[in-house]
């Protein structure tokens, strides 16, 4: 069996070790004898042995795991160990498997947080000193994407805001929203832009200065959550304020609500960046030398230029990583819920008051009619729910996960979280006879100018 190996506390030494899992299944005294060759050093740890971390768990529970190692670097023996107990007990080797949670050498470890990041997964695939036509093909065709998906979004967006700049179609609230969306959108891709190629080009030139790629360490992710939230949360008031003018009727006050229109719109952005306002503080650069190991173990002399990986990690605390994941569910689920019930309760209102109005036909029957011609309220949500969904299944798996293995799934997940931008002007402006006509005057009046 080949032996497992570590330099503990850094010393420029290696030691062999073995470790071994004691499983015992009940609550019972239990005694430990090992018999070696030579002089061993021995340590027992609760649940876990981390050999990045070896004083972690350190020592009643029900796995143990023993360790052993040479008092002396680079030297083997032999032992037994022999077990006296009132109960079964299992002893198996074990493996630490735990080496993709940090990111790092065995000296310089950093543990990486819950979920995924584009950093985390094009950090291995990127290579180094290379430029973009010596890249692998994941790469490359990431990149075409990156710019088919930037160039439908600045289609869409501009045609949604011909749209909405129209007087015409700003009569209520929901064209300021929409207006605004139209602009957060494009900000959105864009940002995802300019984080896809940073992270590529600070990986492909080494020679960055660490200023500017702390600068977009901390920055660019905390902006692309910022427009990206602010996206959704807009969306979701254009549903809120189609329910109350459903339920209002004619009393419903087109100023007021092109009043308040304004005012979300200011508070929003800052209402959701103090949600988000921990991620700079907890995205940092970390920098290792990955030939680290060989200059410990190496019996010749490396040459003294050390070339120093450097990465945009994030580590946040477990109480900062709960609270993390809860405002993800908030800032995903809860535009989702907003956007079904606004829908659920346009149908309903609009039904029962063509019942009230028209008595030839019964509830159920009107219940039918605004369901074929509002159905895609209902649709729209859900496909977008679904749309953004590998960005929340991504944002909770766990850091210890190997991306190099599935970086073609990682990658189209976090690419299909950002299609519901480009297809802004599909859902609002296209089903929308109004819009539509104002979005055809928008257009006539440009080419008019262009001809004259």
């Amino acid at each position: 069996m080949e032996c497992q190996s570590d330099t503990p506390e850094c010393t420029g030494s290696l030691y062999y070790y073995e470790s071994i899992r004691l499983i015992v299944l009940t609550n019972t005294f239990c005694a430990v004898s090992i018999y070696e060759n030579s002089n061993e050093d021995e340590y027992i740890y609760i649940n876990q042995f981390d050999p990045l971390n070896p004083k972690n768990n350190l020592v009643v529970d029900i796995t143990y795991i023993l360790v052993l190692t040479t008092p002396k670097s680079l030297t083997t023996t032999n032992f037994r160990i022999q077990i006296i107990s009132s109960t079964n007990i299992t002893l198996d080797h074990f493996i630490d498997n735990s080496t993709y949670c940090h990111v790092g050498g065995s000296c310089n470890t950093q543990v990486k947080s819950i979920g995924l990041t584009l950093d985390d997964i094009l950090r291995l695939e990127v290579k180094r000193n290379m430029t973009i036509h010596d890249q692998p093909l994941t790469i490359k065709i990431s990149s075409a994407l990156t710019i088919i998906i930037l160039v439908a979004c600045v289609m869409s967006s501009a045609c949604s805001i011909l749209t909405f700049q129209s007087e015409s179609s700003r009569q209520v609230g929901c064209g300021l929203y929409l207006l605004v969306s139209s602009v957060t959108s494009l900000l959105s891709v864009t940002v995802f832009t300019v984080k896809f190629w940073f992270v590529v080009v600070t990986q492909m030139d080494t020679s960055i200065h660490l200023s500017v790629r702390q600068g977009g360490c901390k920055s660019i992710e905390t902006l692309l959550k910022l427009f990206f939230y602010w996206d959704t949360w807009l969306n979701a008031c254009v549903a809120t304020e189609r329910a109350i003018s459903v339920y209002k009727g004619v009393n419903f006050d087109k100023k007021k609500s092109k009043r308040f229109a304004r005012w979300i719109i200011f508070i929003l952005p800052f209402g959701i960046m103090a949600t988000i306002i921990h991620e700079p503080l907890y995205r940092q650069l970390f920098s290792y030398d990955p030939e680290e190991m060989k200059r410990i173990t190496s019996f010749v002399t490396l040459s003294e230029t050390r070339t120093w990986h450097t990465w945009c990690i994030t580590s946040y605390p477990q109480s900062i990583q709960d609270y993390n994941t809860s405002i993800l569910f908030v800032h995903l689920l809860g535009p989702f819920i907003i956007n079904l019930l606004s829908a659920v309760l346009i149908i309903i209102g609009t039904a029962r008051r063509r019942a009230e109005a028209q008595n030839r036909q019964n509830f159920t029957q009107h219940m039918r009619e605004q369901w074929n011609e509002h159905r895609q309220l209902v649709i729209s949500p859900i496909i977008l729910l679904l749309l953004s969904s590998p960005r929340l299944v991504i944002s909770l798996l766990s850091g210890c996960i190997d991306v190099s293995r599935y970086s073609w799934l990682y990658l189209s997940a976090y690419f299909i979280s950002f299609l519901p931008p480009i297809f802004m002007f599909v859902i609002f402006v296209v089903p929308s006879s109004s819009y539509r006509n104002a979005f055809k005057e928008s257009f006539s009046r440009i080419c008019k100018r262009q001809r004259s």
